[in-house]
């Protein structure tokens, strides 16, 4: 039973196992990354919807100002409109009022700068007052979007369509117009103002928008009015099967969605907004390559700054790791050597087994152990028989070789751990057993002694011509303060009782045969 001076695996000043610093050490350098990485993208993450957020409201804004123009626009063509189909219906327009509605039709655009135009159609549709000097060439506008409509709805509300060129100058134009009546409320023709679509370009323009930036103006039913960029080709098409014409105006009037243009398969941010007075939608649209352009720039410098740090972690962490590493390598070693000079001082060097510093110190547990639990505590003393002669027969050599392989025989036959084989000196041996009583010790005494025999080892120096062993044995139930130095002295002395019984055999210890001995030397 080795019992080493000091454990190294247990810390001086407790019992808690010493922490793997390593692997500490690699998971604090991963936890470190991980927080950085998590922070960054925190970070971003935050900006990113900050930026959108304040992309969203300049959105919400555009369109709000776009509304309000648009509605300022139609409303004054609105008001004048009004104003000219009650006096028409009054007073007619006939040959004598045609040159004052020609002159204040003429008046009214040159106040307003987004008529391109006003005129007076009768009930078939042909030319009856402009407010240009001279009458267009033609078969007049039955065939128009806005005449058909005030041609088969009684409504006297302000009616705008589809932008047409118009056929005074080939101007694109967007048709506002009234209905007017008789008397009797039959229809009697169409008093039209052309809003300029350049009007509304020039307003697009003012505002700073992207490459990729879209505005338009667009009817309710999704008809496209106009727009920036301007693409002749597209005005007039449908946007009713868009998104915004399809899932968010019926949710709600005025908002903003991040959309994927079906068009170009840009993906952009549109703010909308339907005008409560007429039937009209407007929307503006910022790329969101546009949006987060900042925020992609910021980006890259915080990844930037990040990953320097992370690299500066792993660095410092690859030189820590080899460090502990270096450390525990030195310390492994410093642990192997400790456990070789445990070895060296606890242990005989040319048996094996254990010294007598480790004999006594043992003794000491034992006793102690043995106290406690009521237990016996037994001693196997054990000599070579003739030793002396073997080695002046054989050699040195031979003698060492000898004390080896009973050496053997004993370790062989301590099948506890807790049993302990000493070499005590010489060619003299001890068996400390543990819980062990007398009838034991006996038994792992003879064990001992037949083994040696059967070793076969030629001994012409003994009577038995093979190498014997004689055995002492004591055992006995320690109360606490008992003498180390007693208890091996009569194990000693049940070995020279052995001895005087004639060698290779086991023998108890004797307190009677003990006084004997002791009375015969003294004669």
């Amino acid at each position: 039973m080795p019992i080493p001076i000091h454990d190294p695996h247990q810390a001086p000043g407790g019992t808690l196992k010493r922490l793997p610093l390593r692997k500490a050490a690699v998971l604090f350098i991963v936890a470190v990354c991980l927080c950085l990485f998590g922070l960054l993208y925190l970070q971003l993450e935050q900006s990113r919807r900050q930026d959108l957020a304040v992309a969203k409201m300049a959105s919400s804004n555009l369109t709000r100002a776009m509304a309000q123009q648009a509605e300022d626009t139609f409303l004054a063509a609105d008001l004048v409109l009004t104003s000219l189909v009650d006096w028409i219906e009054d007073d007619g327009y006939g040959a004598g009022q045609k040159a004052r509605l020609q002159n204040t039709f003429a008046r009214r655009v040159q106040q307003l700068d987004q008529l391109h135009g006003m005129f007076l159609f009768d009930r078939d549709g042909q030319w009856v007052i402009t407010s240009f000097p001279d009458l267009p060439r033609g078969n007049g506008v039955a065939d128009r979007e806005y005449f058909k409509f005030h041609q088969q709805n009684a409504s006297t509300l302000a009616h705008i369509g589809p932008a047409i060129h118009s056929r005074e100058n080939g101007e694109w134009i967007i048709p506002i117009s009234k209905r007017i009546n008789d008397r009797a409320g039959n229809f009697q023709g169409v008093l039209m103002a052309g809003i300029k679509m350049s009007y509304f370009d020039r307003f697009f323009e003012s505002f700073s928008l992207d490459e990729k930036g879209i505005m338009f103006l667009g009817l309710t039913d999704g008809t496209l009015l106009a727009r920036r960029p301007f693409d002749e080709g597209l005005i007039g098409s449908s946007l009713a099967q868009g998104r915004i014409y399809q899932n968010l105006l019926p949710e709600a009037s005025a908002g903003t969605a991040m959309i994927n243009s079906v068009v170009d398969g840009v993906v952009r941010l549109y703010g909308y907004r339907q005008l409560a007075s007429y039937p009209l939608v407007v929307a503006a649209a910022t790329s969101r390559d546009t949006i987060l352009k900042g925020w992609y720039e910021r980006a890259f410098q915080s990844s930037v700054i990040i990953a320097l740090v992370i690299l500066g972690v792993g660095l410092f962490g690859w030189v820590f790791i080899h460090q502990v590493r270096d450390g525990e390598r030195i310390e492994k070693n410093l642990r192997k050597a400790q456990r070789a000079l445990e070895q060296i001082a606890t242990h005989d060097s040319l048996t094996g087994l254990a010294n007598r510093r480790l004999f006594e110190r043992s003794l000491e547990i034992e006793f102690a152990r043995g106290a406690r639990q009521v237990s016996p505590v037994s001693l196997v003393m054990l000599d070579i028989d003739f030793f002396k002669r073997y080695n002046d027969a054989y050699g040195h050599v031979a003698g060492d070789q000898c004390l080896t392989q009973v050496a053997q025989v004993l370790k062989a036959c301590c099948q506890r751990k807790s049993d302990l084989a000493v070499r005590y000196g010489g060619e003299e041996f001890a068996v400390l057993l543990p819980d062990t009583d007398i009838n034991g010790a006996l038994a792992i005494a003879g064990q001992i002694r037949r083994s040696v025999i059967d070793k076969h080892i030629i001994h012409s120096g003994s009577p038995t011509g093979y190498l014997t062993v004689s055995l002492g044995c004591y055992s006995f139930i320690p109360s606490g303060n008992d003498s180390p130095e007693l208890f091996i002295q009569r194990a000693d002395a049940a070995l020279y009782q052995a001895k005087n019984a004639g060698r290779n055999r086991a023998a108890v210890f004797s307190l009677e045969e003990s006084m004997a001995e002791l009375l015969r030397s003294d004669r």
